[in-house]
């Protein structure tokens, strides 16, 4: 049986429940707690334990599929990704693809930081 993955979902929150579920796996993967090749929860398995639709968690894996936190192997289970952080991974690629693009259009790296602090402000 896989070990029990540590979700506390928050009826009360602003943040759907999908989301909850997906951002508390991510830092648990992210915190050690959840390390590579460990085996996680069933999709019925996980909904049963943390009170959610199996749709939901089905969305949650998928999302996390797709950012390459989990991995299914088939009827082996549902594992952690092994390669390390690949939310990181993800957001280097995203950042070096946007000045690389920038760039193309002339625009400096001066004026690269501007855009990205006008974002982060933009973004509280």
């Amino acid at each position: 049986m896989a070990p029990a993955v540590d979700i506390d979902i928050d009826p009360d929150s602003s943040t759907a429940p999908f989301d909850q579920l997906r951002l508390q796996i991510i830092e648990q993967v992210r915190s050690g707690q959840l390390i590579a090749g460990t085996k996680i929860p069933t999709v019925r398995a996980l909904a049963v334990e943390v009170g959610l639709a199996p749709n939901t968690v089905a969305k949650a894996y998928r999302e996390l599929g797709e950012q390459g936190v989990i991995e299914t192997r088939g009827k082996q289970g549902t594992f952690i990704a092994s390669g390390g952080d690949p939310i990181r991974a993800r957001a280097e690629k995203a950042a070096t693809g946007y000045v690389q693009e920038l760039r193309k259009l002339g625009v400096s790296d001066e004026e690269i930081l501007g855009f990205v602090q006008s974002a982060l402000r933009g973004a509280e």
